[in-house]
């Protein structure tokens, strides 16, 4: 006589494979990357620090002084992600944000000492995540990896400017 008592199996399904159509679709890989990457970045870099903020912090300190908007366009964000992404750097600490003498419309982005103790901090982890990602490719595989990603970045911003 069979048990009645037993515990039906409770292990769960096997994921279903991907489609082709998805897996076909520079989309579905560039997601897939990213959704990977911002992972790793929170585990290995700064659980605190996103990428557009370390973005950000690294374009101040490269030219301090400089508008929000030039700087948003510099970091490939949209402006009022940008104004944003400045408020929360402003809140840290990190970053000041002053009117422009000329224009009080304008904030003019500046990196405080603390932000550039942190973006020092955080560049050496993020280098070291990127060696990590491209730990498996020789240095030509990398540039032309590097080259691949760029003109698909370049094209795909365009192509978002054109719709």
């Amino acid at each position: 006589m069979a048990d009645k008592t037993a515990v039906p199996d409770l292990a769960p399904a096997p994921a279903p494979a991907v489609p082709q159509a998805l897996t076909d679709a520079p989309g579905y890989q560039v997601r897939r990357l990213h959704q990977a990457y911002v992972a790793l970045w929170a585990r290995a870099v700064d659980a605190t620090l996103t990428g557009p903020q370390f973005a950000v912090l690294t374009a101040v300190h490269a030219a301090p002084g400089r508008d929000q908007r030039s700087m948003a366009s510099a970091v490939a964000l949209d402006t009022s992600t940008m104004a944003d992404v400045a408020r929360r750097l402003e809140n840290r600490g990190l970053l000041v944000r002053r009117p422009d003498t000329a224009d009080g419309r304008r904030k003019l982005l500046y990196p405080t000492d603390e932000g550039e103790r942190t973006l020092r901090a955080v560049h050496e982890r993020a280098r070291g995540l990127t060696e990590r990602l491209l730990e498996p490719y020789d240095d030509e595989r990398r540039a032309d990896l590097m080259r691949l990603l760029t003109s698909l970045a370049d094209r795909w911003e365009g192509l978002d400017r054109g719709c």
